[in-house]
């Protein structure tokens, strides 16, 4: 069994594959963690938002996406299933957001008991914590120019 990362765009995605990312952030974001949230915000579908994922054996185990934003990118819903976390799914997933990020400035609201996690990619915390669908969060924003992960 041999793990595969993968980016798209929507457009460019097989209708299946997007199904199965949806459906792995909604059974973290919604059921697991308990935050009735619009999980399909329109944000997806913007022409230069990118969806990462990694797979197994057909199965999406993790998933992130890349948003362009005013002052760079922005990195949100990293989710990784629970039967495969512990495995560095995300982290490789994150290793390659910001390589492709090209340098820019990239900004994020890290779940606040991620806070180190993020911080192991450069990230520095860049405002106060807020509660977001109950859970506390944290901006969090990776300086342009930094090339070193």
């Amino acid at each position: 069994m041999t793990v595969s990362f993968h980016k798209a765009a929507i457009a460019e995605m097989d209708p299946v594959r997007l199904y199965a990312i949806l459906q792995l952030r909604v059974d973290v974001f919604v059921v697991e963690q308990q935050a009735a949230y619009a999980e399909l915000d329109g944000r997806d579908v913007e022409p230069p938002a990118r969806l990462y994922w990694a797979e197994e054996d057909g199965a999406v185990l993790a998933t992130l996406r890349v948003l362009t934003e005013p002052d760079g990118a922005r990195i949100g819903r990293v989710a990784t299933a629970s039967t495969a976390r512990g495995r560095g799914l995300a982290a490789e997933l994150m290793r390659r957001a910001i390589v492709d990020c090209g340098g820019e400035t990239i900004v994020l609201d890290a779940q606040q008991h991620l806070e180190a996690w993020y911080q192991g990619f450069g990230f520095v915390r860049s405002g106060e914590v807020f509660v977001e669908d109950g859970i506390p969060h944290i901006p969090m924003t990776r300086a342009a120019g930094k090339t070193a992960l």
